[in-house]
């Protein structure tokens, strides 16, 4: 349960420690820094970071009944429904780990599931969806910058994290690539997806007062001092 509000002079990381952070969504355009941000919430909080990817791979790869009709449908070149989804982060959600809370990764993604969400969420305190804001030309930078080793999977951006020697990695040397849809033209493609199907999404939360927005563009721990400001602010009621 949430504590009771602390004094004023009790401020920053106290108060984080003192409040329960409860069910997390991170939504955020793709470059935003949701999966960076997820995994320092995870270790400051400790609490598991949710991935509906990681859900229903863990589940085809075990043989369960949801796994083989969701690996029946991909293998058909369709997409899991929402049924399939639900019933899977449902399992997961049942698991001791996610009693002080959890970081939602890539759900839910649409309102019908926000609002199945919602519905079946047996948890103490409802969830805080908080969106990662970032400037479409930073984004933009982010991921047409994006250059990965094919040898030890280093990540670096020729704007933003240069390697030393051009072109290589800083590691092994190995020459760098560009991802095929590490592009402007792709870029363009899923941002107007990811816009029409989160508005919704977006507008769920934030008229139920359960929605924040962080300045994405600042240093990682600075992003990540905002989002965790803005789940207490809210927690707290304030």
């Amino acid at each position: 349960m949430i504590s009771s509000k602390p004094s004023e002079a009790t401020t920053g990381r106290d108060v984080t420690k003192l409040v329960t952070p409860g069910p997390i969504l991170l939504l955020g355009a793709p470059g935003s820094g949701k999966g960076t941000q997820a995994k320092e919430l995870v270790r400051l909080w400790g609490i598991p970071q949710i991935s509906t990817g990681d859900i229903l791979r863990a589940n085809v790869a075990q043989g369960t009944e949801l796994g083989k009709a969701a690996d029946a449908l991909m293998k058909e070149g369709k997409f899991a429904p929402d049924e399939l989804v639900n019933e899977m982060v449902a399992a997961r959600l049942e698991l001791p780990d996610t009693a002080n809370g959890f970081i939602l990764d890539g759900y839910p993604r649409t309102l019908p599931q926000a609002n199945w969400l919602d519905a079946h969420l047996h948890t103490a305190l409802p969830l805080v969806a908080v969106k990662i804001q970032v400037d479409y030309n930073q984004l933009l930078r982010r991921i047409t910058g994006r250059r990965n080793c094919p040898h030890c999977q280093r990540i670096y951006n020729i704007y933003l994290q240069t390697p030393k020697r051009a072109g290589y990695c800083d590691v092994d040397g190995t020459e760098l690539i560009q991802r095929s849809d590490d592009t402007a033209e792709v870029l363009e493609g899923r941002m107007k997806a990811y816009e029409a199907l989160t508005a919704p999404v977006i507008e769920h939360y934030h008229q139920q007062g359960r929605y924040a927005e962080v300045d994405g563009d600042l240093e990682v721990y600075v992003v990540t001092a905002a989002i965790q400001s803005a789940v207490v602010k809210i927690r707290l009621g304030e």
